[in-house]
């Protein structure tokens, strides 16, 4: 009974997360500047690795969770180079 509810939780969290996914993918898309571009495909980042989380629970196989791992250094990686890349394009 109790593996069927946090199936039923798990299941719902990982479709709540492909829906902020999708509004985020729009935000990149549709921003108004680079900097709410930037924070979309954080966000995205984020938001992904979360999702592979939550299928390595399903699946119950931890090979998700090395890949969640290295998207999340990946992608710290990358904002800061984006980042520093917009501060460096503002200065002149």
């Amino acid at each position: 009974m109790l593996t069927t509810v946090l199936l039923t939780a798990v299941y719902l969290s990982l479709l709540i997360h492909m829906g902020l996914i999708a509004v985020a993918v729009w935000r990149v898309w549709r921003g108004e500047n680079v900097v709410d571009r930037l924070i979309g495909v954080d966000v995205v980042s984020t938001l992904f690795v979360a999702v592979l989380v939550l299928l390595a629970l399903i699946s119950r196989d931890s090979i998700y969770i090395d890949v969640a791992l290295a998207l999340a250094a990946l992608g710290f990686i990358s904002t800061l180079a984006l980042a520093k890349y917009v501060a460096d394009e503002r200065m002149f």
